[in-house]
């Protein structure tokens, strides 16, 4: 069938594609009666400019199978139910996360959920955590970007931190209302439209700004909204971060090594234009599709996601991950083995690499070095490379070079047998002594993920040699 006559069948019948695919949706909430009752009580309902929409198990199944999708990781929506009572905010939170256990255990194919803490004591949500992970079986924890003004990264959620690392917990971040507020302004313009990404991006700055992820490196961080504001945010934050450090009112931080521990939703407007800006912070393997459902009627979801899944396909670059991005990746991370074994793949998907655990991750790092620490980091540059190379089984290559026209533009072609080996590259302690050692002489770097032309041939063309002496 003629490429185009394949999209116009997929958005005129809205049907196969997604149930052959078998879709994990990582953004979706469930909105419970306990949950409802609390808000009504303190006159909360409408506390985010928006009225809550109606939920209930058997209208989500009917959603999830006109979608195609298998699986749902469900969470808390905002506001926080947090009205300076603990105890109240600590009963209503437990009462959802054991809700969730229960609809996990009844259907443990279609539902997995992630706890919610009530924050801001830190106290009872390290307490509700541990309970909910290790009790439980919950499959992470959502945390807000703010509760009642405690912000992600601030340092008094340190001991939350520390047990959520100690778990290799998935956080699924959500904006909630910013602390404090334009009233007017936020009248005027619904928190949806702009203010959330811009809440999303306020707080995970703030998280990166403190190393955290660095610190803890065992979470990994799901970004909602297609990545929020973040791929605008994080090269401006790269550029000013040196001014900042020489003032000392920033410590060093590992840019590249925080954002490795990120991953994206793409609830809301998501296209193939919005994933290749948010390729120019991460790679292919750490994007998840999100429908976040119910907060639009069932019938705009289903047919958003078979116009994603018709763009994705139509693109020449992205068809290969279609896949990755709507199914694969995230039922890695939440650990679903029963998703993605049914279906066949589509074509693209047959001639991309085989898996994101087996797909190379080429890459091209720009680097532009002040002159004054030029020869200092071309040394640190080949030392690292021929390290990495070395002692680490999948380094691939490392190959540093210069500009003949200016020798401070430094291009570095990497090369790295899949994403898990550069996350175990970025992790060792030679790399580690480079970054820390070299942050001061960089003044700006870009990192380009690269798509090989042809992907059947890069194993032979870059197979690792092993030569007996």
């Amino acid at each position: 069938m003629k490429r185009w006559l394949y999209l116009v069948f997929i958005l005129m019948t809205g049907c196969f594609a997604g149930h052959a695919r078998q879709v994990v949706d990582v953004h979706s909430h469930n909105i419970l009666p306990d949950y409802r009752a609390v808000l009504a009580r303190h006159h909360a309902e409408l506390e985010e400019g928006f009225p809550l929409p109606a939920w209930d198990v058997d209208s989500h199944l009917s959603f999830m199978d006109s979608a195609g999708i298998a699986c749902t990781v469900l969470s808390m929506p905002a506001p926080q139910p947090s009205f300076g009572d603990s105890e109240e905010c600590r009963q209503v939170i437990r009462a959802c996360n054991e809700y969730g256990a229960r609809l996990k255990a009844a259907y443990p194919d279609r539902f997995r959920f992630c706890a919610a803490l009530p924050l801001p004591d830190v106290e009872a949500a390290v307490a509700e955590a541990i309970y909910a992970l290790d009790t439980l079986g919950a499959d992470g924890v959502k945390l807000a970007t703010n509760s009642r003004g405690q912000y992600l990264g601030d340092e008094a959620l340190d001991p939350l931190m520390e047990v959520l690392d100690s778990r290799q917990a998935v956080i699924l971040v959500h904006p909630h209302k910013p602390v404090p507020v334009n009233e007017p302004l936020i009248g005027r313009l619904p928190l949806a439209a702009y203010e959330y990404p811009a809440e999303t991006t306020r707080a995970l700055m703030n998280l990166l700004a403190r190393n955290l992820l660095v610190c803890y490196s065992h979470v990994k961080v799901v970004v909602p909204h297609c990545g929020s504001f973040l791929p605008l945010a994080v090269p401006r934050m790269k550029a000013i971060m040196p001014a900042l450090q020489a003032r000392g009112s920033m410590g060093e931080v590992d840019m590249e090594a925080n954002l490795s521990r990120l991953y994206y939703d793409l609830a809301g407007a998501a296209s193939p234009a919005v994933i290749r800006t948010l390729l120019t912070i991460t790679t292919s393997d750490h994007i998840l599709y999100g429908s976040d459902y119910p907060y639009q009627p069932a019938e705009v979801l289903t047919r958003n996601l078979r116009q994603l899944e018709a763009a994705l396909e139509a693109d020449g670059e992205l068809s290969a991950y279609t896949n990755r991005f709507l199914r694969d990746n995230a039922a890695r991370l939440f650990a679903l083995p029963s998703v993605g074994k049914a279906g066949a793949a589509s074509a693209a998907d047959r001639d991309s690499v085989a898996s994101a655990d087996t797909a190379m991750l080429v890459r091209i790092s720009e680097i532009e070095i002040y002159p004054q620490y030029r020869d200092a980091y071309l040394e640190a540059a080949l030392e690292v490379g021929a390290t990495s190379v070395r002692e680490e089984p999948g380094v691939i290559a490392i190959f540093p070079m210069i500009q003949q026209r200016d020798s401070c533009q430094v291009r570095i072609l990497e090369i790295y047998a899949g994403p898990e080996a550069y996350r175990h590259h970025i992790g060792t302690a030679h790399f580690q002594t480079y970054k820390q050692g070299t942050l001061h002489m960089v003044k700006r770097l870009d990192l380009v993920d690269m798509i090989p032309m042809n992907p059947a041939a890069m194993p032979e063309i870059f197979r690792k040699m092993k030569c007996e002496k």
